[in-house]
């Protein structure tokens, strides 16, 4: 007999590829180029090749953890496995807060974006009614929402395929080395967020592990080939982008402010505003920003879900639909925040906050990872990490660097995340009933 509390099994490799592609892409299109202005063509791309070594090895030892433990939870159910409660609280509330802090960043570019084309309804508008739409797409149901997901990832993925070509032809590495590191090395440290804002999210496939059909095959493919896609991706939308007309093309616009548009205006330079593919880029990158608005949606619904279903929040977050059996309580209390952010306007700071926990959860997953093998040897690991133990200590030290850079550049919002997690780390010791 089935558990009214468990999950729905629907999910294949193709639609977790579709997944973790889809919860990253829009950052592909927009916020990377803001770590242009803080570290120049060289600065971000040294931030981003460490980013990358740090993501490369976090996937192959997270799909390790999320093959042998399928749960909903993710970084909470191995941290608490492994570690703890007060440790599974650290990791599950870090990705609570980075599954729930990216989507409102997001759905300000879609308001802005739609606000060219209906300038009669304004930005805060739009972005509040994209959460409505697709809080409720996620509650219907997750092969529909992951359905939806992948095909509007396919059509952006294609979209930034095209853009590369469109771009290429024109590229002159003398380009790349334009102003290449105006502030100094330091500048490559102030990337950091930039460079992590290429891949945020991704872990988010491990967070359907429950929903997929033989998750210690599945899991691994779909992580995979999402990952090595996403590597191709940034390396060839950096590189064109900026290969143009150097890295100030892409940061600023014709009247020097600093713009969330960085394919536009490389396309904008090279073929001007009428051309075909400025508006085919402009027009269909909208699809792009959508793809990861309503993956995060889906991973942070299930985050929120399992930290309800264990009570280290309130128990209505852990319910299931009676008819849909997706977690929409937990969906609809993240909407709630999500919309509660919006009204601050703070689109950079709300990013920065999310990369907070995001380097958190993978400290910690890290760590639970290296404990689980001294102190669990005999669990049943479908999937190990390869060249063991040295990928899951590279991504551990990688993202302890990245988390103290950003603490540095960073103090005021540090301490707001700091914050945020000891209000409710207190709530937790609180109100938690074994």
């Amino acid at each position: 007999m089935e558990n009214p509390q468990q999950l729905k099994k629907t999910l294949g490799p193709l639609m977790l590829w579709g997944l973790g592609v889809g919860y990253v892409i829009s950052g592909m299109y927009f916020g990377w180029n803001l770590g242009l202005e803080k570290g120049g063509t060289l600065g971000l791309a040294t931030a981003t090749f460490f980013i990358i070594i740090m993501y490369v090895t976090f996937t192959f030892s997270y799909t390790e953890l999320a093959c042998a433990i399928p749960k909903a939870g993710g970084a909470f159910d191995y941290a608490i496995r492994a570690l703890g409660k007060d440790w599974g609280f650290l990791g599950g509330m870090a990705q609570n807060i980075e599954f729930i802090f990216a989507p409102p960043a997001i759905a300000f570019a879609i308001g802005a974006y739609l606000n060219i084309f209906l300038p009669s309804i304004s930005i805060l508008t739009i972005a509040i009614i994209a959460y409505l739409v697709f809080t409720a797409l996620n509650i219907y149901g997750v092969k529909a929402a992951a359905s939806f997901e992948l095909i509007i990832t396919i059509i952006a993925v294609i979209e930034l395929l095209i853009f590369a070509g469109a771009a290429m032809p024109a590229f002159e590495f003398a380009n790349l080395e334009k102003n290449a590191l105006p502030n100094g090395w330091s500048g490559a440290f102030a990337a950091i967020p930039f460079a992590i804002w290429f891949f945020l999210a991704i872990e988010g496939v491990a967070n359907v592990a429950e929903e997929t059909v033989n998750p210690q095959r599945n899991v691994l493919i779909g992580f995979g080939s999402a990952i090595l896609t996403l590597v191709v991706l940034c390396i060839l939308t950096f590189s064109s982008s900026i290969g143009i007309a150097g890295w100030e093309t892409v940061v600023y616009d014709a009247n020097g402010n600093i713009s969330d548009s960085p394919l536009p205006l490389a396309l904008a330079s090279r073929f001007g505003e009428g051309h075909l593919l400025y508006t085919l880029v402009t027009s269909i990158g909208l699809f792009g920003l959508i793809a990861s608005f309503h993956g995060i949606i889906l991973a942070a619904g299930r985050s929120t879900f399992e930290f309800g279903r264990v009570g280290f929040a309130p128990k209505k977050l852990g319910e299931v639909h009676s008819k849909f059996r997706t977690p929409a309580n937990a969906l609809l209390i993240n909407m709630g925040i999500g919309i509660v952010a919006l009204f601050t306007g703070k689109t950079g700071e709300i990013i920065t906050i999310a990369c907070f926990g995001a380097l958190t959860l993978y400290i910690v997953s890290m760590v639970s990872l290296l404990v689980l093998r001294k102190k669990e040897p005999e669990l049943e690991r479908p999937f190990k990490v390869p060249m063991y133990p040295a990928f899951p200590i590279l991504a551990l030290v990688i993202a302890a660097v990245a988390f103290v850079a950003m603490t540095i550049y960073n103090p005021w919002i540090a301490l707001v995340y700091f914050g945020i997690l000891a209000v409710m780390y207190i709530w937790f010791k609180v109100y938690y009933k074994e």
